[in-house]
């Protein structure tokens, strides 16, 4: 187990958090959209302050490719978190440098400060170990708040914490256990609900949950690379032609494993995704061509929603329509009403695009955990070593900052 802030000294210390607020942004005007990311950050920074600490924050946004772009400065979002935290946010203009070094030392206990964008720099995502120095300059004590960025090394993921007492954040913890537990030692029946558009995509977190799952249930675009390996007519459906093989491998593997793998029974399908196309329900195999799926159609969803009937940890990562349009929402909305409904299970939500979509659909907070990132939580659920989680502190590993004050 990793330390968090809850078993470091934090009092007199500046704490550099790194922050995952790469929020949604109305590009005409300038307002976020959607603030949960930076509300998702609160318990870490008020339990920081409330130890008596000064709080640097630290996020990308957006992707610059290394240069200045004043419509990905995160100003905006230092007002949103102001009013959330009902307290001053000092915005700094740079992330690195003399005046920021100053700025950042001037700070007292009780502050809180957030930097401007990491990724003006090409440094971070090369996770170039000069500039994690000098973002380390900036604190005493560094903590990982970001799951959503913790699968990829950058410098203020991984670099920086090399420099300093490395702690994962309230909402990091929160995923490592959720996540962790689904991994490791999961309560049964294990149902994971795979969607989404591509498999390859979820090569290898398919792999890995066949290995531990009791039940499989797949939908979305990638259903149909499955269902053409099993020789159904798809029409003009999402299609991985050189996947097919793949799907046939994951199919017969499933069955060595005595792994049911649920697929659409019927479809609802249009000619297009622009508005006002035609739509209609046909049978698996009798998708026309010109014609393609864009939902799991009713009998689909009540054989999904009976095969999660008493189960005690469900996975779904990725919705099983095109979600965004109310017109595809209903098998997706089916069975997030279903996972809301199950009685003393522990029901995860893995990041992404399937965040946005219980989110939208007003039952987020029917469900046990919703994973802050799409691609870590695949990558987690794989089983493969999070760079931003792996370079945290262990418990066992004593520091000199160690012990609450």
């Amino acid at each position: 187990m990793k330390q968090t802030v809850k078993d470091i000294a934090l009092r007199g210390k500046r704490v550099l958090i790194r922050v995952d607020f790469n929020v949604p942004v109305d590009e005409a005007t300038g307002r976020i959209t959607d603030d949960t990311r930076i509300r998702e950050s609160l318990p870490t920074i008020r339990y920081c302050l409330e130890q008596g600490a000064t709080v640097i924050l630290m996020s990308h946004f957006g992707r610059p490719k290394g240069q200045r772009a004043p419509s990905m400065s995160l100003q905006p979002v230092a007002a949103r978190l102001s009013e959330l935290l009902k307290r001053p946010v000092a915005f700094l203009p740079d992330c690195v440098g003399a005046e920021v070094e100053a700025k950042a030392k001037a700070l007292k206990a009780g502050d809180v400060a957030l930097l401007e964008n990491l990724r003006f720099y090409a440094q971070e995502e090369a996770n170039d170990p000069a500039f994690a120095a000098s973002l380390a300059k900036l604190g005493e004590v560094y903590v990982n708040d970001a799951f959503g960025s913790a699968h990829r090394a950058h410098a203020s993921t991984e670099g920086v914490a090399h420099h300093l007492p490395a702690v994962a954040g309230l909402l990091m913890e929160k995923e490592i256990q959720y996540l962790g537990a689904a991994l490791a030692d999961p309560a049964r029946p294990y149902v994971a609900i795979l969607g989404g558009a591509k498999v390859s995509d979820k090569i290898g977190v398919i792999t890995s949950l066949l290995a531990k799952v009791d039940k499989l249930l797949i939908g979305g675009g990638m259903s149909y690379t499955f269902l053409k390996a099993q020789g159904h007519a798809i029409g003009s459906s999402k299609l991985e032609a050189d996947k097919i093989g793949l799907a046939k491998q994951l199919l017969a593997q499933a069955a060595s494993r005595n792994v049911p793998i649920l697929l659409p029974l019927d479809h609802v399908i249009t000619t297009s995704l622009d508005p006002g196309t035609p739509v209609k329900t046909v049978k698996v195999g009798q998708i026309p061509d010109g014609w393609g799926g864009a939902d799991i159609g009713p009998e689909t969803a009540r054989a999904f929603i009976a095969a999660l009937a008493g189960a005690k940890t469900v996975v779904w990562n990725g919705p099983v329509g095109v979600f965004e349009q109310e017109r595809f929402r209903e098998g997706s909305r089916r069975i997030a009403e279903a996972l809301a409904a199950l009685k003393g299970a522990t029901t995860i939500i893995g990041g992404g695009d399937s965040a946005a979509c219980v989110q939208q659909l007003g039952l987020a907070d029917k469900m046990s955990h919703i994973s802050t990132g799409g691609g870590a939580s695949l990558e987690f659920l794989e089983g493969k070593v999070l760079p931003g989680i792996a370079v945290l502190n262990d418990r066992s590993t004593a520091t000199h900052l160690c012990g609450n004050p």
